[in-house]
């Protein structure tokens, strides 16, 4: 270990200091919109890398000169050795039982997708149900979706293949372990809902894409199908559709009994609308119970013709509802089933005759019990502060499985007994390294508003704050998420080499429930931006670290969070991860799903919205000749959520206008991956080892030795 961290600080010598980009060309596109003339000199780049030969070119030339600056730091492979070895742990999934079996996946450590698994009791030896790692030879197929028959006969599992939200369906039947010859083709933010007897199971779908336009093309016309066991896609029954909102999609769900079909309308943000249909009324079809997009709702379970959702209808931190639709439709009422709390509520199951709820108390988890009248039974008690999910039962068992994880605690999955109260660990992670050298704990800073907002730190015990450390800050800021504390083998090998990790709960996110997000969207986005910063400012402030020694970091959402901090504040940081950002904040709706995040973003062809997003749109508020941070831009080609021309572009138009003097601008594009889904292990250990071989450099910084 000693050897690696001399050839560490040794790799700060030997990197380059500057570097010669490709050229890339620049072109003369301008949109006048709104009376402005916005300039889009990168348009080329859009184009899907995979069938542009130009792009693809630009592609392999820019990945030529990262990766040859990144194998330039001595050592790089040690990094990655030691993140292989963090990252070599068994996990397992939450289990749930469906006829007389038992189903969860495993990965033994470092497997490229995890397995699922199929057993006649948790204490007995499980058999391999699906091997995700014999699709393709490089790992990069991966199971995206699976759907059970409650009555444990057939199970509808999806392919994914690069990282692509495109998933293949497939039907297994339980029984002989084969599939059935049926493919279901184009279903993409879609599930399946089987009815509990096996017959048949509902998806949604879009229309076959044009050829070659199935990574760009705008997402539209989701249609929602009934697919029965045995027969091909062409004979699947259409169930509902509307061609007059061609930006609305349907998310199914079947009640336990089988009695209720409840479709989920969306079309980007938290409000939803709600339509049922009774099934076992012979001719009855779908009809609207929520007509409109208000709030939040989400089914949990029914008792005969009571239904309960939870909703942010007149509660927006959440609560618990139900209604009768036996009554009459004029003497239907909603009913307060669990108030609005002071805890942000974020999910609720129906188990061992209970509801089952999860809580959020400055974005961390706790879970409480309650009869179905409402009335709270007790708390369910976690091992520490963290994150909880799960909540898996069956409205007859008497069990409830979930998972527990933090910084620097492994994950955990969790038995507890409804009825005699008894908890146990099912399954313990167990890594190398010792959590008790460390420090986990919550801070408070004020934005440039006044708003308090929360913030986690995790360090090594055996460091002091000389305002010198190494630190990462990262960030998400959006479409109601919170960030939670989770436990990463990634993030624990940055922490092993002195560095600090601190992630930030923003405006814009869910950790306070409606208006905290509603707080970072549209207009009011600017904030989201203004509260990273005032984490920037704390960290620095209170002696934790100085620019030249912070990073930020943020995905997707959080790569916009990254570009915008970066653009609007370039002396505050010493190194950027932008990763599979939106970038282009006036042409995003244009591509794939982009149309769905007009709820947190805001619409371009709105005069108003259209200036508060080009106000911080990334790719157009760079200044030339400013000395940007050091950046490296990670995206992959088949990224069809944020198209990767988000980060062609902006790693271009950055690279054109960095200072001469400045410090590296690079992009890392993987191929065969996609927005992060499905990413086999062995491409996130690379790309783990490559951020913090690059943030190393970056930051002058001196690994410490192992604790």
């Amino acid at each position: 270990m000693l050897a690696f961290v001399a050839s560490l600080a040794a790799s700060l010598l030997a990197a380059p200091l500057h570097l010669a980009y490709p050229d890339t060309v620049r072109g003369d596109t301008v949109d006048a919109l709104h009376g402005v003339d916005v300039a889009d000199p990168y348009r080329w780049l859009e184009a899907d890398v995979r069938h542009d030969a130009s792009v693809s070119d630009w592609v392999d030339r820019q990945n030529d000169v990262t990766f040859a600056h990144l194998h330039a730091i001595p050592h790089r492979d040690a990094i990655r050795s030691r993140v292989e070895s963090l990252w070599n742990y068994e996990r397992t999934g939450v289990p749930t039982r469906y006829g007389d079996r038992w189903y969860f996946s495993h990965n033994n450590g470092l497997q490229n997708q995890s397995v699922w698994y199929v057993t006649d009791a948790l204490d007995a030896e499980p058999r391999v149900l699906i091997d995700p790692n014999t699709l393709s030879e490089d790992g990069t197929a991966a199971i995206s979706g699976m759907g059970f028959s409650d009555d444990g006969r057939y199970l509808a599992w999806a392919q994914s293949d690069g990282g692509s939200d495109w998933k293949t369906w497939r039907v297994r039947d339980l029984h002989t372990g084969e599939d059935l010859p049926e493919r279901i083709e184009w279903s993409k933010f879609s599930g399946a809902s089987w009815m509990p007897d096996g017959s048949g199971f509902y998806y949604a779908r879009y229309g076959q894409p044009e050829d070659g336009d199935a990574m760009q093309a705008a997402n539209t016309h989701q249609t929602l199908w009934f697919h029965r066991p045995g027969t091909p896609q062409s004979e699947d029954v259409l169930v509902h559709e509307n061609p007059s909102e061609p930006t609305w999609g349907w998310s199914p769900s079947v009640s336990h009994d089988g009695r209720w079909l409840i479709v989920h309308v969306w079309k980007g943000g938290e409000e939803t609308r709600v339509l049922t249909q009774d099934l076992g009324s012979p001719g009855s079809e779908l009809q609207p119970l929520v007509p409109e997009f208000e709030d939040a709702w989400s089914f949990i379970g029914n008792a005969g013709g009571v239904l309960y959702f939870q909703t942010t209808k007149d509660a927006p931190l959440g609560r618990v509802v139900s209604v009768d639709m036996d009554a009459a439709d004029a003497n239907r009422t909603w009913t307060t089933v669990i108030p609005e709390s002071e805890d942000t509520l974020r999910g609720v199951s129906h188990v061992g005759g209970h509801l089952a709820a999860s809580w959020m108390r400055d974005a961390t988890s706790r879970l409480s019990l309650h009869e179905m009248s409402g009335r709270k039974v007790r708390d369910i008690d976690l091992p520490g502060i963290g994150s909880s999910s799960g909540l898996s039962g069956w409205p007859d068992d008497p069990e409830v499985f979930y998972s527990f994880h933090s910084f620097t605690s492994p994950p955990s999955i969790i038995r507890h007994d409804v009825d005699s109260r008894a908890t146990e660990v099912w399954r313990q992670a167990s890594v190398d390294f010792d959590p008790s050298k460390y420090s986990v704990s919550q801070v408070f800073f004020e934005s440039k508003d006044g708003t308090l907002v929360p913030m986690f730190l995790a360090y090594r015990n055996d460091i002091e704050r000389n305002g010198t450390l190494p630190t990462l800050l990262y960030g998400y800021g959006g479409f109601n998420i919170p960030l939670m504390p989770v436990f990463s083998p990634s993030r624990l090998a940055w922490m092993e080499m002195g560095g600090v990790l601190a992630v930030a709960n923003l405006r814009g996110g869910g950790e306070y429930g409606r208006q905290w997000h509603l707080a970072g969207t549209k207009l009011q986005k600017q904030n989201v931006f203004d509260d990273f910063i005032a984490a920037a400012e704390w960290l620095i402030r209170n002696g934790y670290t100085s620019p030249d020694r912070l990073a930020i970091q943020g995905g997707s959402n959080g790569g916009l969070l990254v570009g915008a901090a970066m653009t609007q504040r370039p002396e505050l940081f010493g190194a950027c991860l932008p990763a599979v950002g939106v970038m282009d904040m006036i042409r995003y709706p244009r591509f794939t799903i982009g149309r769905a995040w007009i709820p947190d973003y805001g619409d371009p062809e709105d005069a108003e919205e259209f200036a508060a997003l080009l106000a911080y749109s990334p790719y157009h508020n760079m200044e030339q000749g400013t000395a940007y941070p050091a950046t490296l831009v990670t995206t992959a080609d088949t990224d069809d959520r944020v198209v990767p021309g988000h980060s062609f572009k902006f790693a271009a138009a950055l690279q054109h206008a960095q200072s001469p003097e400045g410090p590296p601008v690079l992009i890392r594009v993987d191929r065969k991956a996609g927005h992060g889904a499905g990413k086999p292990t062995s491409m996130r250990i690379d790309e783990a080892a490559d951020i913090w071989a690059f943030l190393v450099d970056a930051l002058q910084m001196q690994p410490l030795p192992r604790p």
